[in-house]
Parts: structure tokens; C-alpha cells; sequence
């Protein structure tokens, strides 16, 4: 059995409170960059990134020391920080003192030394200064305290071993859960099944009907004993998603022998907001009750959970914390570690500080990734790598702030003032080529300020939400570059902001995609691949495969109505040509109908236009800002026998997500080509797009205005048996730049 040190230390060495109070932390590329310093001044003989393996009661040990000085017999391990060193926690240098004394039994093994000297090497990246703790130990202890870690770990270890082989003897001869595949279901698993086995990365458009999250699933876990994968991750962009993932694990279940046992373990990742059973409370042992002595409780809950016979969704996961009194959020970020498919959003694998992108690194797992609904990735990844500052919080703050940080808010606040300055003369927003130097350096000193004051303090909200944001905001700030850009804003006095907004989040995916040993990506509307390929950062050898649909023209009339425009200046005399067609669509096929929008207003406009010509035509309307009861309501009414026209905005809640199949929805209008507004930050992105991949209109514009209109139409035809109209208002939807970007089989029937 292999194990990685820090693996074994972080199962083994963990004692006392759980611990999250904030301590400044580099970013990545500062980490990096401040072990390289290090290690760039120790000067001849010295060695980073020191390899060191062993065998430990059984226990194929590996690692990489930070650091090695042969001739001055020392092993270095470098942990970076930011302000003062007293503020890293305990039950932290306790783990790193056992990561180094781990090092150091596989160095004197490994070297045949007797001795060595050990320096844990604290860095503070902000000041360029280094804390050294040093110690000198022998290497009968130090192995002796190997050997507990891996007694503690060891047993953990055949179990787990076993626990591998019964899985994968499950997953080789696994199931599928129907007597037989839906159409072009089997087509679907079997291009998943070559793309894990293969360790390749695929952009795959499956439309809507094959049974996707049980059509990937299936084939996915039966590759991985084939693959020698580790690890599963289903990942969703929407909530509701993940509960089919959840539902198509259990088909696979109750779909094998009753006879056979089932080894899998499913664990869903859910939000801390939704987990968190104190969010009063902060998360360490002074605080909250389930923080005090986790990891001291951590074990016995951990054993309860892996013998669990139910999937850990949720309910049972908080069930199990509730009986040893621990945190159930950070529980799961636990089981993430040992379960083998891994159900959670995105952000989980792609957002700055992701949890199963660390837990790959960590552990070298070969995993296979899914993400569902990928079409929604680009919005989603910029929205990872954005982040907004802004004044008025910093004011509000300011007003009832303690003595020691008002300073640093008053430095800071001037900063703003001065940034104000700058621009008043120019209209909002203004979009900026480089960070104003100002207000960066001032947010500096106020993290450090507000780190200090809230360690020897006791929770305050609203200092840590200011904290929280000016953090977020220096860490991108570190990395901005042409993948960003820098918006200033004034809507009135106080109220100015200052946001990096990613533009390109191909910049920061990349690393995440290579990481993965295979990579799908699914969606009904994936095309044209290129754009999301080069959006995402994908691989260039990525493939892209299209799925014949397993409906055909013959279920679906697709409309166009040449004479009329949606454009901007056609706005007014499109609304009664709009409205006479409904009328008309109606009258000749009753029943439900969606008709989409490119804004409240616009959809307003016609529906009032179309109660005064045919007040007979019943309608409702979405509103703005509805209540998730609202939306539910809404959806309900597809349900009544009675039809009527609904209308709706296209990109929001009704338009892509919603399962209407049948009479619910025999009819949808699309009256907009779903084109972002002209605006100057769609300007500006259409120039960075188009100096990045000479395709500014196309990546701006009509790929991502099409794909909504492909999304809301795909409402209509959800099942085999359903018969549909799909009327698409406006001239330019006739021109072959924009009907080559539509679903084929809208216009013909599949082979």
C-alpha cells in the first residue's frame, strides 16, 4: 500500500480544535515564488524538492522534503504565510513539525544517517523574512514516531485496500439498471466508457432525452477499475442536479444482485451555508461547540461513515456528525478524501482554493471528471475569478470600528477618495488597463490590520466580510492580467466600487483540466467546441463528439418569420406582427406555450399588445425577482389542463433547467437572437477575444446568444412521444452564420 507523508500525517498527526480563524494567506504563485526565494538562497550542495521514499510496517512511504543540505546534514520543510508567524494556529505547526519529523526518519533511512537537523522554515511572502524553528533529533526516534503514525494509519490502510478491490470487483461487472438503453443511450455510455479508458478529454454535445446523468455515470464507474482510476467527480452548475446524480447511484444500486454488496462510496458536497448548523458561530474551538476537539473526534466518526451503507448525501452525513458532535460541513470536506465518487458543484474543482483540485495534487489520484451542464461553465469560472470591492461597506464598517483598525479603514478610505478624484470627470463605468496603485496598497495594510484585531478578538461580522472581500480582491489582483479586467464605478456619493472581472477563464482552468487523468464535458447545447476549448483553457488535443438526438424533425416544426425584426430600433413595430402570430399559433393548437424575451420590458410590451388584440388568448408573465415559491407556482400551472401563453425571460430560471414534457409545453417563441447587449464591456471583451483567438464577434456575441435560444427551445421536446412548435422571430435567425449555430436535428430527421 502507497501513502504520501503529508497524507499520512494529516490522518495520523491531527489532535484538538478544529480552526478557521482567518490568517493571511499567499496565493498560490506567492507560495511558489516564496519557497523558490528560499531555496535560491541556500546556496551550493543544496537541494529542493528532495524525493524521499520508504517502507514503513508494510507502508510504501513517498514525499518531497522542501529542501536538503547533504553537507551541513539539514532537512528544510518551508511553509509561506503573510503577517505575524504567531498567528499560524497550534494544531497547524503541530501537523508541520510532524510532516518534517516524518521526512526526517525517511532522510536517515534513506542516507544511512544517524543524526540530522530539522528546520521548519516559516516565510512571510509580504516582508521577505523568515522565522526558523530548528531541532535536532535521531533517527531511532524519529522512526520510532514513524512507525506510531503508520500503526494509527496502517490498519486504516487494509481496510482501505480491501475496500478498493471490492469496489472495483463491483464496478468490473456492474449493471445496467434497465432491461435495455434508451435510444442512443448505449452510443452515449460507450463514447464515456472510451474517453475514461483512454484518459482523454471530450467535449460532448448529447441532447436532451438520452438519460444523460445515468448514461455518463454507468459507463464512468465501470471504467475506473479498467483505468486504475481513483476517484469519480460528478460535478453539477446547478443545485438541483446534483439530487438526479444522487437518484441515478441509487438505479445502479437497487439495479444489481440483491446478493451482491455494494461498495461504493457516494459523498454529496454540498455549500457551507447549507451545511453549517451554527452560522452564528466561527469556526474554531472557542466559538463553536462542534469545532471544539473535532479532530480528536474526527476518527470514530470517520469509521462510522465509510461503513455506511447509505450514500453519504446531506442527511445522512449530518446524522452521523450529530452522534460524535462534530461539524458536519467539515466532515464531508474529510470524506472527500476517502469516498470514490465525489457529487458536488463545480467550484469544488475549479474555483481559487478548490478542495478535490488540492486533494489531487495531494495524492497524485488519477480521477475522472464529469461536469454536467458544462455549457453554463464559462458564465460560472468567470464568476469564480471576479470579485467586487466596494466603498460603501468599507464606510459602514468605519463608523462603529474599534480603535485599533480605524487607522488602516482611514488610510484606506482616502485611498478611495483619491481613486475618485482620478475619474470624476468621467462617465460610469470606466474601464481600466492596470490596477490603480493606490487603493491595492492601502487594502495591505488593512488585511493586516483587521487579521491582527480579529485573532486576539472576538467574532465581529462585519469586519470579517470587510476582511473576506479586500483578500479576495488582492489575490486576484496578484495574478490580473489580459485574462481581466478592472471596472470603476460611481452610482452617488459613497457608493463607488472597484471590480476585477475575469474575461477569460481559460487562464486559471487550465492546470485543473491537466491535473484530471480524463476530462468530460456534456451538455444538450456544446457547439461549436472550439469555443469552449479555447474559453476554458481545454487541451488542444480536446475532441469534441455530437450525439445524433434521439428525436427527429418529424416531433418538432421549427418557424421563421423573415419579415420580422427584434432589433433594438424594430422594437415598437415588431410588437402587434409578434403578437398577431401568437394569437394565431394558439387558435390553431390550444395548450401551453413559453414565450421568451430579451427583457421584462420587451415581453411586457407584447403581452399587453396581445391582451388588447386577442384578449381571448390567456397569459401570465414571469416576474422579476420571484420568490422560489413564486417560480414554483408558475411551473405548476403547466401542469393544468387548461393552456395559455407564459411568458419569460430568455437566460433566466424558465428558459433552460425545467423538464416539461408532454402536453405541459407543446409550443415555444423565441423572439430574440439572445445577443449580450452592445455595451462598452461587451466592446472591450469582443477586442480581448478577438486579440486572444481572432473570434471577438462569434465568442461574444452569437455563440453564447444562440445557446440561450437553443437552451429555452429545447423546452419543447423532452420525450420520444412529444410533438412541438418552435417559432424563432426575427430575420437574422434565417441567415446561414446563425442557422448553422442550431441544433441539427431541428431540420432533419437523425440516421
Amino acid at each position: 500500500m502507497k501513502v504520501a507523508v503529508r497524507t499520512l500525517c494529516e490522518f495520523a498527526a491531527r489532535h484538538g480544535d478544529l480552526d478557521f480563524r482567518y490568517t493571511p494567506a499567499p496565493t498560490s504563485e506567492e507560495g511558489i515564488a516564496g519557497h523558490q526565494a528560499i531555496q535560491a538562497k541556500r546556496g551550493y550542495g543544496y537541494k529542493s524538492e528532495y524525493s524521499l521514499t520508504g517502507n514503513c510496517l508494510g507502508i510504501e512511504l513517498s514525499g518531497r522534503a522542501d529542501g536538503y543540505h547533504p553537507h551541513k546534514n539539514r532537512l528544510e520543510e518551508i511553509k509561506t504565510h503573510r503577517g505575524d508567524v504567531s498567528r499560524i494556529r497550534p494544531h497547524q505547526r503541530a501537523l508541520h513539525r510532524a510532516q518534517l519529523r516524518a521526512y526526517g526518519a525517511l532522510l536517515c533511512r534513506q542516507e544511512n544517517r544517524k543524526r540530522v537537523e530539522l528546520a521548519l522554515v516559516y516565510y512571510d511572502t509580504g516582508r521577505d523574512r523568515e522565522t526558523v524553528l530548528t531541532e535536532t533529533a535521531g533517527a531511532d526516534e524519529l522512526w520510532q514516531e514513524l512507525e506510531a503514525l503508520c500503526g494509527i494509519y496502517k490498519n486504516w490502510a487494509e481496510q482501505e485496500e480491501h475496500h478498493r478491490e471490492q469496489r472495483d470487483a463491483l464496478l468490473a461487472s456492474l449493471r445496467f439498471p434497465f432491461p435495455e438503453f434508451r435510444p442512443r443511450q448505449r452510443q452515449l455510455a460507450e463514447t464515456v466508457y472510451k474517453n475514461s479508458v483512454k484518459g482523454e478529454h471530450l467535449l460532448l454535445e448529447a441532447p436532451t432525452g438520452l438519460g444523460k446523468t445515468l448514461g455518463t455515470l454507468f459507463p464512468a464507474l465501470m471504467a475506473m477499475p479498467a483505468t486504475g482510476q481513483d476517484r469519480l467527480f460528478y460535478l453539477t452548475c446547478r443545485n438541483t442536479a446534483r439530487q438526479l446524480a444522487l437518484d441515478a447511484v441509487e438505479k445502479l444500486r437497487m439495479g444489481q444482485s440483491e446478493l451482491q454488496a455494494w461498495p461504493l462510496r457516494t459523498l454529496e458536497l454540498v455549500s457551507k451555508d447549507h451545511a453549517c448548523e451554527h452560522p452564528d458561530k466561527a469556526c474554531h474551538g472557542e466559538s463553536c461547540p462542534l469545532a471544539k476537539g473535532f479532530f480528536d473526534r474526527l476518527p470514530d466518526a470517520r469509521a462510522e461513515a465509510v461503513q455506511s451503507s447509505e450514500p453519504l448525501n446531506q442527511e445522512n452525513l449530518a446524522k452521523i456528525a450529530a452522534g460524535h458532535d462534530i461539524c458536519p460541513y467539515f466532515l464531508a470536506q474529510e470524506m472527500a478524501r476517502w469516498c470514490d465518487l465525489v457529487i458536488g458543484d463545480v467550484n469544488r474543482l475549479f474555483d481559487q482554493s478548490a478542495l478535490l483540485h488540492g486533494l489531487i495534487r495531494q495524492n497524485n489520484w488519477r480521477a475522472g471528471v464529469l461536469v454536467d451542464e458544462a455549457h453554463n461553465l464559462v458564465d460560472r469560472a468567470r464568476g469564480m475569478y471576479s470579485v467586487r470591492l466596494d466603498q460603501q461597506r468599507l464606510l459602514k464598517t468605519r463608523k462603529t470600528a474599534p480603535g485599533p483598525v480605524k487607522a488602516a479603514l482611514d488610510r484606506t478610505a482616502r485611498a478611495w477618495q483619491g481613486l475618485i478624484r482620478d475619474h470624476a470627470e468621467k462617465s460610469h463605468p470606466v474601464f481600466l488597463d492596470t490596477l490603480p496603485a493606490q487603493l491595492p496598497g492601502a487594502l495591505q495594510g488593512l488585511v493586516s490590520s483587521l487579521t491582527d484585531y480579529l485573532a486576539d478578538h472576538p467574532p465581529d461580522l462585519a469586519l470579517q466580510e470587510l476582511l473576506f472581500e479586500s483578500v479576495a480582491f488582492l489575490k486576484l489582483a496578484d495574478s490580473f492580467g489580459d485574462h481581466s479586467l478592472c471596472q470603476f464605478e460611481r452610482a452617488g456619493r459613497g457608493r463607488a466600487s472597484l471590480t476585477i472581472q475575469n474575461l477569460i477563464p481559460a487562464d486559471f482552468l487550465t492546470e485543473r483540466f491537466m491535473a484530471a487523468h480524463s476530462v468530460l464535458l456534456f451538455s444538450a447545447t456544446l457547439s461549436p467546441g472550439v469555443y469552449y476549448r479555447d474559453l476554458l483553457g481545454l487541451p488542444a488535443d480536446t475532441r469534441f463528439s455530437s450525439l445524433a438526438s434521439p428525436f427527429s424533425a418529424e416531433q418538432l416544426q421549427v418557424k421563421f418569420t423573415p419579415g420580422i425584426s427584434t432589433r433594438q430600433v424594430h422594437r415598437q413595430a415588431s410588437l402587434q406582427p409578434i403578437a398577431g402570430l401568437i394569437a394565431r399559433q394558439y387558435r390553431e393548437r390550444p395548450g401551453h406555450y413559453l414565450a421568451f424575451f430579451s427583457s421584462f420590458r420587451y415581453a411586457r410590451e407584447v403581452s399587453e399588445t396581445l391582451a388588447v388584440q386577442a384578449p381571448d388568448i390567456p397569459q401570465r408573465s414571469q416576474q422579476p425577482g420571484m420568490s422560489p415559491e413564486q417560480r414554483k407556482q408558475f411551473l405548476a400551472e403547466f401542469q393544468k389542463p387548461e393552456g395559455s401563453v407564459a411568458f419569460a425571460v430568455l437566460g433566466g430560471v424558465f428558459s433552460e433547467g425545467i423538464d416539461l414534457p408532454g402536453d405541459q409545453l407543446i409550443g415555444a417563441f423565441v423572439a430574440t437572437l439572445g445577443l449580450p447587449p452592445f455595451d462598452p464591456w461587451h466592446e472591450i471583451l469582443k477586442e480581448r477575444l478577438q486579440q486572444r483567438f481572432g473570434e471577438g464577434y462569434n465568442y461574444t456575441y452569437l455563440i453564447p446568444g444562440l445557446q440561450k435560444v437553443a437552451q429555452a427551445a429545447g423546452r419543447v421536446i423532452r420525450t420520444p412521444e412529444d410533438r412541438g412548435v418552435i417559432w424563432l422571430i426575427d430575420d437574422r435567425f434565417v441567415q446561414r452564420r446563425v442557422s448553422h449555430l442550431l441544433p441539427a436535428w431541428w431540420f432533419s430527421s437523425p440516421a
